[in-house]
């Protein structure tokens, strides 16, 4: 059993030690000034193709790494530590994965999953509606069925990938007459190619730039029936659902990474600047400061740990990764302020990278379910936890 554990963990440093020296040597040069550029980073992609780092939660039988959810956990760490955009390329793409691998037929399976692992088909998810994000039952896409096709109609915004991606999950109501709205809901794997899809503007965002966020609209756009997932409809709201627990993670993760690099920029500086004599680290104040930012940025990664094994081990784990998301990203917001605050005008200016993690810090909040839903997941789960029967 120590053996298996210890191979298990070899494999695991090694996975992440080759990540860590990639975003080092290779993305943390370029990130800035790709980011100010708004700049698609067409070759790290190629790169990440080759690493194998599109198949992460891919089983090794389609080509995969198939790496346990901590391992993912950190490798989302360590590419979010040199660039946020770099890593939501691949965290949509993932989700898709995740549920195809959970829930898709095994000729589906068979069909998608080789080329998703090596990066040639990847996507990402379509969800979010102009009407619709934290409340996906009010979607209003539906698909329609017309022979060996559904038809599908509607638009779908925020999706990440959506220009230089090629295949997505979708989901829209196969049954928009059905009570409640989820039993009508149903998600398909589609790629572009036919007509009736239009990928529109790309929205511009205060952060998160060079990885595109479109909005798609559907017209009569057609997808084959065989690419239901699983085969049967109204399944799509709860497979969609089970992708998003583990898109909490994977966020939660990239918060980490956000503030695991805004802090190591902070202490490197305050070692460096030198005020009333001495480096500012010795004044008081920003001692504070440092021991506040890496106590919160260590107990983030304790909790996304506490989550990622319990998914492991087959249990739900939507407190604990709710928890995560929460306390990993708001770290990420205070912390990245704080090292601005420890840079003074430094970190205002674009010499510096502080202020991208500022601006990208926002992203993590708001994405993967806001924070204020992830505050109602974990009180609802507390109070099933702590349930008084008295």
């Amino acid at each position: 059993m120590q053996a298996v554990s210890k191979s298990k963990n070899d494999e695991r440093e090694l996975i992440v030690s080759t990540v860590r020296k990639f975003v080092e040597k290779e993305v943390i040069p370029v990130a800035s000034e790709l980011e100010h550029r708004n700049e698609y980073p067409h070759e790290l992609v190629r790169q990440m193709k080759e690493m194998g780092l599109f198949g992460l939660n891919i089983p090794e039988e389609y080509g995969g790494a198939d790496v346990d959810t901590t391992t993912f956990a950190m490798v989302f760490e360590e590419i979010s530590r040199g660039w946020l955009g770099l890593a939501g390329i691949i965290g949509s793409h993932s989700v898709m994965c995740d549920v195809l691998v959970r829930f898709g037929a095994e000729e589906q399976k068979g069909r998608f999953l080789p080329d998703m692992a090596t990066g040639e088909k990847r996507g990402g998810i379509c969800l979010t509606e102009p009407n619709a994000g934290t409340d996906l039952q009010n979607i209003s896409t539906t698909a329609a069925r017309d022979g060996e096709v559904y038809r599908i109609n509607g638009s779908k915004m925020w999706i990440t990938n959506a220009r230089h991606g090629n295949t997505f999950l979708l989901l829209a109501k196969t049954d928009p007459a059905a009570q409640p709205a989820h039993q009508g809901m149903s998600a398909f794997i589609f790629e572009k190619g036919a007509p009736g899809l239009t990928v529109s503007r790309d929205i511009d965002k205060l952060g998160y730039k060079s990885v595109e966020t479109c909005e798609l609209h559907f017209d009569n756009f057609p997808v084959p029936a065989a690419n239901l997932i699983g085969g049967a409809a109204g399944q799509g709201f709860k497979q969609a659902m089970t992708g998003l627990e583990a898109e909490r993670l994977n966020v939660a993760a990239r918060g980490l990474g956000i503030a695991r690099a805004a802090f190591e920029e902070a202490i490197r500086y305050a070692q460096r600047r030198v005020t009333f004599g001495k480096p500012i680290c010795e004044h008081q104040t920003i001692q504070n400061k440092l021991a506040d930012m890496a106590t919160r940025i260590e107990a983030s990664r304790l909790l996304i740990y506490s989550a990622a094994e319990k998914r492991d081990r087959g249990e739900r784990c939507d407190l604990e990764a709710g928890m995560a998301k929460l306390f990993a990203t708001e770290t990420a917001a205070e912390v990245s302020f704080e090292a601005m605050r420890i840079l003074g005008a430094n970190g205002y200016s674009k010499d510096f990278p502080v202020e991208r993690y500022y601006r990208d810090a926002p992203l993590v909040v708001i994405g993967g379910g806001t924070n204020e839903l992830q505050r109602l997941i974990i009180a609802r789960n507390l109070l099933k936890k702590y349930k008084d029967n008295g």
